[in-house]
């Protein structure tokens, strides 16, 4: 892989992992804001399978369809099929929650479940890329801390 191609999956896993943070720390806070939480899961997933898709010259469409992303990334690795039930559960909250509607904000459970769902590609996307490039996204994944 050349550097300039490394650097740029390094940057999609970094602003990954930042999203995970970002969810982790809004879901924790004295007032939870869990609209954002769960948004920022969906935005680390799908910015996780994109890392994964450009490491391996897949071309994308503009979408924050992660579902839609993950079929992509399992014709190079069919590992990706055992997540898609995650990603499909992630996608809603890409707009769900971000604009007024029936719902303002969803339930905790809904969040944990997202969190989860979002960890575990993470995870699986880690496993298959380099050390040098998921560097950052390890750190986070070793030191997030999961919410009871």
């Amino acid at each position: 892989m050349s550097a300039d191609k490394d650097e740029l999956v390094r940057n999609w896993l970094i602003k990954s992992s930042r999203d995970l943070l970002c969810a982790r720390e809004l879901a924790d806070a004295s007032k939870p804001l869990l609209d954002s939480a769960v948004y920022h899961c969906q935005q680390a997933a799908e910015k996780a399978v994109k890392g994964f898709l450009i490491y391996h010259d897949i071309r994308f469409d503009k979408t924050h369809d992660v579902g839609l992303l993950a079929g992509q990334a399992a014709v190079v690795e069919p590992g990706f099929n055992n997540y898609l039930t995650g990603a499909r559960l992630l996608t809603p909250y890409a707009i769900e929650f971000r604009y007024p509607g029936d719902y303002i904000e969803p339930e905790f459970t809904d969040f944990q479940e997202a969190f989860d769902a979002t960890a575990l590609i993470l995870t699986f996307v880690s496993s298959l890329l380099p050390t040098g490039v998921t560097t950052e996204l390890n750190e986070v994944l070793r030191t997030v801390t999961w919410l009871p």
